[in-house]
């Protein structure tokens, strides 16, 4: 299973990643579709950087993730306290967070909500084009009637590319990390991670993982999301408000449920 021994070091490791530059643009996202408050769900919540965040926004979050491991980091933080005077008001209890150890493949809830999001390229994790579009159903199935679905997800060019077959080293005071990629035959981006982690006699701990990702094309997503029931499919460059194209590293895909009466 991905991000085991992964997940104590994860958010340290992961602390260039600019959470708070998405967040902010997920949530103007949300309210432009005039979803300014109640249930969002974040599936691949990992450690739960945005599922916090979006809480802090004043959305009641639910994080799903297949790891243990990382929900029990996820759990252990704290909700920052928000920037808005008027949520300040609100009781914390309000936007406690639910965290389920659930597949994005096959994850259920107890009703609808306002919104689903997926970050960090999560989706690339389910390299069945097949699953992917059962994540799509579910997801519209989930929704309230006319609710929004936002995810990221790298293209196949990021991962013959950018990666390709690179090693990425990175030492801090006390972790080092070395990332190693392969593409394989098959059209899958393998990544071997290997973490070295100072224990209290002064030693160092190794951790080893192996993950798979699988790139995905405009068309292929715009296909999947349609043929899952999704609509009003668009595509933005990265974080940005600028159209996407197979050559974004990074690509935001917005899709409205479709299918339900109001």
């Amino acid at each position: 299973m991905a991000y085991e021994a992964f997940a104590e070091v994860y958010e340290e490791l992961m602390d260039n990643v600019p959470y708070d530059a998405w967040c902010d643009r997920i949530c103007r996202i949300l309210r432009e579709a005039d979803i300014r408050e109640g249930l969002v769900a974040e599936l691949g919540c990992g450690t739960g950087s945005m599922t916090r965040r979006l809480a802090k926004a004043g959305y009641d979050m639910i994080g799903i993730d297949l790891s243990p491991d990382m929900l029990d980091v996820a759990r252990e933080a704290e909700i920052p306290e928000a920037d808005d005077p008027e949520q300040e008001k609100q009781d914390p209890a309000d936007h406690t967070i639910l965290y389920l150890n659930q597949d994005m493949r096959s994850f259920e809830l107890y009703g609808t909500v306002r919104a689903i999001a997926c970050v960090c390229d999560s989706i690339n994790y389910i390299t069945e084009p097949s699953e992917v579009q059962e994540v799509f159903r579910l997801a519209n199935n989930y929704l309230d009637p006319g609710g929004l679905l936002v995810l990221d997800f790298h293209t196949p060019r990021y991962y013959r590319e950018v990666l390709a077959e690179s090693s990425i080293a990175e030492t801090r005071e006390d972790i080092a990390m070395i990332w190693e990629n392969e593409e394989t035959e098959d059209g899958l981006h393998r990544l071997y991670l290997t973490v070295f982690r100072e224990a209290e006699d002064g030693r160092y701990d190794r951790f080893d993982e192996v993950h798979e990702q699988r790139g995905y094309t405009i068309a292929e997503m715009k296909a999947l999301s349609e043929a899952a029931g999704l609509t009003e499919i668009h595509f933005h460059d990265g974080y940005t408000e600028g159209p996407a194209t197979d050559q974004s590293e990074r690509i935001v895909m917005i899709a409205r449920e479709h299918g339900k009466r109001v």
